[in-house]
C-alpha cells in the first residue's frame, strides 16, 4: 500500500504504473486543499475572528491517505470503501511525527517508520484517512483547549468547549467533516468530547484493538476507540477493529442494569434519561424486566483492595467513598505510567503547556510510587467484580457526565466537585478495562446529554449489538420526551415547593432515596410550614437508615400539624430500630388513637408488646 504521507514528508515513493501516479495526485491535490484550509485556521486564530475557522478548528495535521485499490472478484469487497476518517494527533503516520499536541513534542520527535495498526487496518477495508484531529497536550486535558492550536468549535453547542483530549475528532464527527474518527482514551477522553458534542462513541475492552503506533498516555488504562453520527458505521468500523472473540453471539435475554447513585448527581430530568432508556426497552424483545442497582455500594462490598484508598465514611455515605476512591486509583495509575513514559523527556525539554496540562504534568512527573501493586490490585478486582455482576448479558447503564461543560473562552476551571464526579463515572470502565458505548440522547437547557452502557470485558461485539438494534427505538423516545409539556410555569414558591415536593416523590418510588431527600430540603428550603415535606423526607432518611434525621422531621411535622398519623408512624419505626421501644410504643398509639383501623400501626403495637414481653 502506498500513500500521500511518503510524498508530503519529502520522500520519494516508486510509483510504477499509470494508475499508481493518478491515485498519487489525488493524494497530493488533498493535501494541498487541506494545507490551505490549516493556513487559514492558523491565520484564523492569530486574528481573533468571530467567525469559526473552515474546519471548526479540528484539524492540526493535513494529509491524505488512501486506501488500496479494490481488487477484483472473487475478492471480498472492502467494507470500508464509502467512509473517510480523521485520527487524533497521538497517531503515527509513516513519514510524519505525530504532535501529541503539543509543538515541543512534534520539534523533538523524529518522523514515523510506521502507520499505526488500527489506521492500517482501516486503509485495507477501504476507509480514507483525511486529517489528524487536535488533542489536548500529551493527552492529559478534559475540555478540548489547547494552548497551541486553539479550542475547535463545538456543533453542538457553540457556546462551550468541546471537551478532551480528543477534541478534534468529536468535533470532526459531529461537524460532519468525516464519517468517523479514531482516539485514544485513557481517562475519558474519547466519551467526554463524545458527549459534549453529540456523537456516539465506542470505548472498547482494554487490550483488544491494538495499540501499536500510537504514543502512550498510560498503557494500562489507553484504548483505541472510535466515534461516529451514525449507529451503523459505529458497527461497521468495529466489525474491522475487534476481533473475533469478543462478544460474539449469546445466548439469554440482555438485562438493563442502572446505576441509581450517578443518575442521583445528574442535573436532567428523569424523563430524559432513565425513562428513555425504559420505554425503549419496553418495546424490544430479547430484554429482561431492567434492574436498579447502587454501584458505589456494589464496588465497596466487591473490591477489598479499594478500602485503603476510600476517606473516613459514615455507611450512608461508603457508596460516594468508593466511586472516589476508584477514580483516584484510576489517575494514579495514569500518573505512574505516564511519568515512567516521558518523565525524562519532560525534564529534559521543559515543554510549553497549558496551565490545566502543566499542573497535571508535574502531578505525574512527581509522583511516588509507593503503592503500585495495590493499584493493580484494584484494578483486577474491580475488572472481576464487573464480570461477576453483568455475566454474559448485563448491560450497566449511567450518565456519561455529571453536568455541562466549561463556556468556550471562560477563564473559570472546572471546580473539583464536577471532576470528581465525571472522573467516578469515567473510572467504571476505564479501570476495569470493560467496553463502553455512548450514546447522544437531544438536548437539555441547550446543551447535548448522554447516557453510556457499559458490559463486561470481552463483550464487545455483544455490546456494539445491543446498541445497535436499541438506537432507533431510543431515538423514538428521545423524540416523545421532548413533546412532553414542561412543567407549568411557577409564579409562587408555593408552586415551586409542591412541584419539587413531587420530584421528590417519583424520586423516592424509583427507591432514589438520597435524590428524593435533595428535592424535599429543597421544597422545606421554599415552604417551612408543610408537615408533609418533613413526614416525606422521613421516610426517605428511614429507607437510608438515618434514623435520628428521621425522628427529628417527625418531630418538626408533628409541631405543624398534630393530627399526622404517617409522622407518628415514622417517628415510632425510627425509635424501634434503635431499640427505644416504649417511646416507639407511644407513637404507634397515638396513629391508633387518630385512626383506630390502621393497620401498620396495629401490626407495630403488636410486634412492640410482644417484644417487651
Amino acid at each position: 500500500m502506498e500513500s500521500s504521507a511518503r510524498s508530503g514528508a519529502g520522500g520519494a515513493a516508486a510509483y510504477s504504473t499509470p494508475r499508481a501516479w493518478i491515485v498519487a495526485g489525488v493524494a497530493v491535490a488533498g493535501v494541498i486543499v487541506l494545507a490551505e484550509a490549516a493556513r487559514r485556521r492558523r491565520r484564523w486564530l492569530r486574528g481573533g475572528k468571530p467567525a469559526a475557522p473552515p474546519d471548526s478548528g479540528a484539524f492540526c495535521d493535513s494529509l491524505v491517505l488512501s486506501p488500496p485499490p479494490q481488487a477484483p472478484p472473487p475478492a471480498a469487497r472492502q467494507q470500508l470503501s464509502d467512509l473517510t476518517f480523521a485520527v487524533s494527533d497521538n497517531f503515527e503516520i509513516e513519514g510524519y511525527v505525530a504532535g501529541f499536541g503539543n509543538p515541543d513534542w512534534k520539534r523533538t520527535h523524529a518522523a514515523a517508520s510506521r502507520t499505526a495498526v488500527a489506521v492500517t487496518n482501516l486503509l485495507k477495508q477501504g476507509a480514507t484517512c483525511v486529517g489528524r484531529t487536535v488533542m489536548d497536550e500529551l493527552g492529559f486535558g478534559v475540555t478540548g483547549q489547547n494552548l497551541h492550536y486553539g479550542t475547535p468549535i463545538n456543533p453542538a453547542s457553540p457556546s462551550v468547549v468541546p471537551g478532551g483530549s480528543c477534541s478534534g475528532s468529536a468535533v470532526a464527527v459531529s461537524a460532519q467533516l468525516v464519517d468517523f474518527a479514531l482516539g485514544t482514551d485513557t481517562t475519558g477522553d474519547l466519551r467526554i468530547p463524545a458527549s459534549f458534542c453529540g456523537v456516539l462513541c465506542f470505548r472498547p475492552s482494554h487490550g483488544v484493538v491494538s495499540t501499536v503506533g500510537t504514543l502512550a498516555n498510560s498503557q494500562s488504562l489507553d484504548a483505541i476507540g472510535w466515534l461516529a453520527r451514525d449507529p451503523r458505521i459505529l458497527h461497521r468500523v468495529g466489525d474491522i477493529l475487534l476481533p473475533a472473540a469478543v462478544g460474539g453471539f449469546i445466548k439469554g435475554k440482555r438485562q438493563l442494569l442502572f446505576a441509581d447513585d450517578c443518575f442521583e448527581s445528574l442535573k436532567v430530568p428523569s424523563q430524559k434519561t432513565v425513562h428513555v432508556i425504559e420505554s425503549a426497552v419496553l418495546k424490544l424483545p430479547g430484554y429482561q424486566s431492567p434492574k436498579h442497582i447502587d454501584i458505589g455500594q456494589y464496588i465497596i462490598s466487591n473490591v477489598p483492595s479499594l478500602k485503603e484508598f476510600c476517606e473516613p465514611s459514615t455507611n450512608m455515605q461508603e457508596g460516594n467513598s468508593a466511586l472516589k476512591a476508584l477514580c483516584t486509583v484510576m489517575l494514579l495509575l495514569q500518573r505512574y505510567e505516564f511519568k515512567a513514559n516521558h518523565e525524562d523527556w519532560v525534564n529534559t525539554v521543559k515543554p510549553k503547556l497549558g496551565l490545566e496540562i502543566t499542573t497535571r504534568v508535574l502531578q505525574a512527573v512527581n509522583f511516588r510510587d509507593d503503592n503500585i501493586k495495590s493499584l493493580y490490585n484494584v484494578r483486577s478486582e474491580w475488572r472481576s467484580a464487573l464480570k461477576n455482576l453483568l455475566k454474559d448479558t448485563g448491560i450497566l447503564v449511567l450518565p456519561t457526565m455529571a453536568g455541562y461543560p466549561l463556556k468556550r473562552n471562560s477563564k473559570q476551571r472546572l471546580s473539583s466537585e464536577f471532576e470528581d464526579k465525571m472522573y467516578a463515572f469515567v473510572s467504571i470502565a476505564a479501570l476495569s478495562g470493560c467496553c463502553q458505548a455512548t450514546v447522544p440522547l437531544g438536548n437539555h437547557n441547550d446543551r447535548p446529554i448522554s447516557l453510556s452502557f457499559v458490559a463486561a470485558h470481552g463483550s464487545d461485539k455483544f455490546l456494539l449489538r445491543a446498541i445497535s438494534d436499541m438506537y432507533s427505538t431510543i431515538q423514538e423516545q428521545v423524540v416523545l420526551a421532548s413533546k412532553l409539556a414542561p412543567p407549568p410555569a411557577i409564579n409562587h414558591d408555593v408552586d415551586a415547593s409542591e412541584l419539587l415536593k413531587e420530584k421528590g416523590n417519583d424520586s423516592f418510588k424509583r427507591k432514589q432515596w438520597s435524590k428524593a431527600i435533595e428535592f424535599y430540603s429543597e421544597a422545606i428550603e421554599l415552604n417551612d410550614t408543610n408537615a408533609t415535606y418533613y413526614c416525606n423526607r422521613a421516610a426517605a432518611f428511614l429507607e437510608l437508615g438515618r434514623f435520628k434525621q428521621a425522628e427529628a422531621d417527625c418531630d418538626q411535622a408533628l409541631l405543624l400539624d398534630k393530627k399526622n398519623v404517617k409522622a407518628y408512624l415514622r417517628r415510632g419505626a425510627a425509635k424501634e430500630r434503635v431499640l427505644n421501644h416504649q417511646e416507639a410504643l407511644q407513637d404507634f398509639r397515638h396513629a391508633l388513637a387518630l385512626e383506630p383501623q390502621n393497620k401498620a400501626a396495629l401490626a407495630a403495637e403488636r410486634r412492640i408488646q410482644k417484644h417487651l414481653r
